[in-house]
């Protein structure tokens, strides 16, 4: 699946650290299993080096309210007990947590057990970003997304934030200090910043304006506000304004329905997904690089990883979003930034970029790129790690040229006050509960559990 933890993997690797993952099957973002996959395994693999521990999952087939519910849930509880199958030996546990947040629950437990400090990775602030894919509405429900997405938090030993908003808001939730909640943004991949050519490709949308977007289409791209911005840019004189959609996701069959009602013709295009390392061959031949949010106040507290490969591509950033991310392309200077969900204000930014000359579009394109050469290189998130003081680096002891990861004596105070804390947790939890009752309610859980496998 194409996430960057798997290049931070290679990274780590690559650095002489000794990484054992565990994951799941791959079926994002159609809910089909990869080819070569099935619900029958592989469960251990090798990756760049890494060793590769899978767990089983429940598909997000058809992309449904149901079926993603089912596949939040279950890759937790299936990984839970897969636990025992990692050799153990471990200085650090690291979660790369997108959604769902109980993706950290497995990693928690672990940690926990054998007394090593954890990091969370806070890539989709939960239950926020549940909100922006599925409409719950029902008020016990958002109660019960909200204190678990709360507890689990609380439970990191350490937390990494992707902007200073975010980390604000995490220090509200949890009741840690910004010492315990560091800033480090989404890095990209190295290969984003190397342009492929591919002449077959560039024939393909030659003679047109090519703004090009790439990644999933779900609710929170507000897709369907972009359609209408660019049917209103056209309108306004950009008539060789082309939107070209790389990618996949729950919303595109709504997309490709709303497209075709609207009569969109030769301005818009649905190209299907592609591996991230084909990405650049898109990127290439754009002339403008879309980036969009809805106006959830809470997405604004992220910077997308996918503006890091934008600005890596070196051409102009189109964006239409709030928060942390419009802040990071206004300061850029690399594109041209709206309102989330403000058409009108993103269709005036693709004419006024349409209007630009080739010379003053190259140099957003390279402020793009130097802003991504100070902010966004894997190297820089590497050293971030060592330098927030999460963690060091020593000699092997049967090898000296290879490198330990181990926790540093203030990750260590981390994890002991945790451990604390939890302890102190449960006391109260349980005061005046037998240990009889306790059980009882163990033993529900553990058949609710069960009716959900």
């Amino acid at each position: 699946e194409n996430f960057r933890i798997n290049d931070i993997v290679e990274g780590f690797v690559q650095d002489g650290l000794s990484v054992d993952v565990l994951c799941g099957l791959p079926n994002y973002p159609k809910g089909e299993w990869f080819d070569g996959y099935s619900a029958d395994g592989p469960f251990e693999e090798v990756y760049k080096g890494a060793r590769v521990f899978r767990a089983r999952e429940i598909p997000r087939k058809g992309n449904t309210g149901k079926t993603i519910f089912l596949n939040y849930v279950s890759w937790p509880l299936y990984a839970a007990g897969a636990l025992k199958r990692l050799p153990g030996g471990y200085d650090a546990v690291f979660c790369f947590n997108t959604s769902p947040v109980l993706m950290c629950w497995p990693a928690i437990r672990y940690a926990k057990k054998n007394h090593i400090p954890f990091t969370n990775y806070v890539l989709d602030l939960w239950p926020e970003n549940l909100y922006s894919v599925l409409p719950v509405k029902n008020r016990f429900m958002r109660w019960v997304a909200q204190s678990v997405s709360d507890s689990l938090y609380k439970r990191c030993d350490r937390l990494i934030a992707m902007s200073g908003p975010l980390q604000e808001r995490l220090c509200a939730r949890t009741g840690k200090s910004t010492a315990d909640v560091a800033v480090i943004p989404q890095y990209c991949e190295d290969f984003y910043a190397v342009p492929q050519h591919d002449a077959a490709l560039e024939a393909q949308f030659a003679g047109r304006f090519n703004v090009v977007f790439t990644g999933t289409f779900t609710p929170a791209q507000s897709l369907d506000m972009v359609i209408r911005a660019v049917l209103d840019a056209r309108a306004a004189g950009a008539e060789h304004l082309h939107l070209l959609l790389v990618g996949d996701g729950m919303s595109r069959e709504a997309l490709q329905k709303q497209a075709a009602d609207l009569h969109t013709g030769d301005a818009v295009t649905f190209y299907g997904s592609v591996p991230a390392t084909d990405v650049p061959r898109f990127t290439a031949l754009a002339d403008a690089l879309l980036i969009s949010l809805s106006d959830s106040p809470d997405l604004g507290l992220t910077v997308p990883g996918k503006l890091a490969s934008y600005m890596a591509a070196a051409k102009p950033v189109l964006a239409s979003m709030n928060g942390a991310g419009y802040a990071a392309v206004l300061e850029s200077g690399g594109g041209l930034v709206s309102p989330a969900c403000d058409q009108k204000a993103l269709a005036d930014n693709m004419l006024a970029l349409y209007r630009m000359t080739d010379a003053e579009r190259a140099a957003l394109g390279a402020k793009a790129k130097a802003y991504y050469t100070a902010h966004y290189r894997r190297a820089e998130l590497l050293k971030r790690l060592e330098d927030e003081g999460l963690v060091q680096r020593s000699m092997g002891v049967r090898d000296a040229r290879m490198k330990r990861i181990t926790p540093t004596l203030r990750a260590q105070a981390l994890n002991q006050e945790a451990e604390r804390r939890i302890a102190a947790t449960e006391a109260t939890l349980t005061r005046g509960i037998s240990q009889e009752e306790i059980d009882q309610f163990l033993a529900i859980a553990e058949k609710l559990k069960q009716n959900l496998i």
